[in-house]
């Protein structure tokens, strides 16, 4: 391998000479050989440096163009134009386990569009400190790099995800509207309920969840940058911090702001805990609608076998025929680890100490993989079972006419005590609940069957 030379303030370092990166991201490299290479900074936060430093361009060339040319301005946007695309990907090889602060993943984005941008330039154009990163810090570039990775991925990613999955919901609401079956509590028979009206309590779960997240949303468009070191705006030129929410707005098509107090964006993490725990709700929520389906499918022939799932895999090696919920328990899993994140983000954001809270990395890796995790575990779960879930009427029928709970029923009639004893009779002689009612003389045959209609108790 070829190698170049790069300085920093420490001095000299030997460079791989296909790379774009510098001395300082090579210290990072050498230095944090953690995670085995696997672990590296989200594509996602390269994106939005890609955009934050394409916007701290615009906005210093309209503040201070003495400073930032129109030739820089120009050079630098090209070179941001690339990052944002995922074009120089290779060139950002840090993982997450580096300074707090992400310092040197923001120093990996100004080297690396400092150098690209010379390159397009054809000479020795941009510095990384004094024209990439002017008017800005690590302690408020990586904050803000994190809001705007994490609105995007919310926007673009979870939330039509969620729609998707909502308008199945509907369509198999519409699709067994009618189709009665037993209720459960506790594991337990109860009361009838129609499948449709089953379906709906899932479908409303995730409605309100989509209100959840997108209630976080504005919070997470507050900008920190403008800041700079430690929030009192050292170095940057006055009106900064709104020019560049500005520039980055239009730069994503999403409305961003200025922070109002960014002694607060820099040190507290509380807009990402929130928007967090509604991720969280959704992948609880997730895990119930999964364990309701797998319950439901159970079988074929000893479990519920209420409704029919796709069968997309053998589901053994061993027993011929076999097929799982294999979806279901994809999504399980993600949920569990979605939980799992969201104890090391609210940790991790407690840890801040005085003007910076030193966890972002770890903080925003957790965040963005629940959401790419849920994201892609909600589309493989919609488009390989739900959509092809189907009640098993009959079964739903025999389930419904077998179950103790119907007693419920004679409440208004025998009085709940007697109701007791229809069932418990029932149920110690294998009896059903008109034969035991009739044995103990609380109603005749005609009383009996003018107050029971089981499809008339959802």
């Amino acid at each position: 391998m070829k190698y170049r030379t790069e300085h920093d303030s420490m001095g000299e370092v030997k460079v791989p000479s296909d790379k774009y990166w510098g001395a300082q991201t090579q210290r990072s490299k050498d230095n944090f050989k953690i995670g085995s290479g696997l672990e590296t900074m989200p594509e996602e936060i390269i994106s939005a440096f890609g955009i934050l430093k394409k916007a701290a361009a615009r906005a210093n060339a309209s503040l201070v163009p003495e400073r930032m040319t129109k030739e820089k301005l120009k050079a630098i946007s090209k070179a941001c134009d690339e990052v944002i695309s995922g074009k120089l990907a290779e060139h950002f090889p840090l993982v997450v386990w580096q300074t707090g602060s992400g310092t040197q993943s923001n120093m990996n984005a100004n080297e690396v569009i400092a150098n690209r941008g010379n390159e397009l330039s054809k000479k020795k154009l941009l510095h990384p400190n004094d024209d990439v990163n002017m008017s800005q810090s690590s302690n408020d570039t990586f904050p803000t790099a994190m809001h705007i990775a994490a609105v995007i991925a919310l926007e673009t990613k979870l939330l039509p995800a969620l729609d998707t999955l909502i308008e199945t919901f509907k369509a198999l609401e519409k699709k067994h509207k009618g189709i009665v079956k037993s209720g459960r509590t506790h594991l337990q028979d109860a009361t009838p309920i129609e499948f449709s009206q089953e379906i709906s309590g899932w479908r409303t779960s995730l409605e309100k969840d989509r209100r959840l997240i997108k209630s976080a949303l504005p919070e997470l468009k507050e900008l920190a940058l403008g800041g700079t070191a430690v929030g009192t705006g050292l170095n940057a030129p006055k009106g900064f911090d709104r020019e560049v929410a500005r520039a980055v707005s239009e730069i994503t098509g999403i409305t961003f702001k200025t922070a109002p107090n960014k002694f607060h964006a820099l040190t507290s993490k509380d807009e990402i805990v929130f928007a967090h725990g509604a991720v969280k709700a959704l992948a609880a929520d997730m895990m119930k609608i999964a364990n309701d389906v797998r319950w439901l499918a159970s079988g074929p022939r000893l479990g519920l076998g209420e409704i029919t799932i796709p069968e997309n895999e053998p589901g053994s090696s061993i027993m011929p025929g076999k097929v799982n919920p294999t979806q279901c328990e994809a999504v399980t899993m993600v949920a569990v680890q979605v939980m799992g994140n969201d104890a090391a983000i609210g940790f991790a954001a407690s840890q801040g100490n005085f003007e910076l809270n030193v966890f972002m990395p770890v903080i925003i890796y957790n965040f963005l993989q629940s959401v790419r995790l849920l994201s892609e575990a909600i589309t493989s779960f919609n488009g390989n079972c739900a959509v092809g879930i189907s009640a098993n009427k009959d079964k739903m029928h025999d389930n419904l006419y077998n179950s103790l709970m119907l007693v419920t029923a004679l409440n208004p009639y025998i009085g709940y005590e007697n109701a007791a004893k229809t069932a418990k009779l029932a149920y110690k002689e294998n009896i059903s609940l008109k034969e035991a009612c009739l044995k103990l003389g609380f109603l005749t045959e005609a009383e009996f069957d003018k107050v029971f209609k089981p499809e008339k108790m959802v």
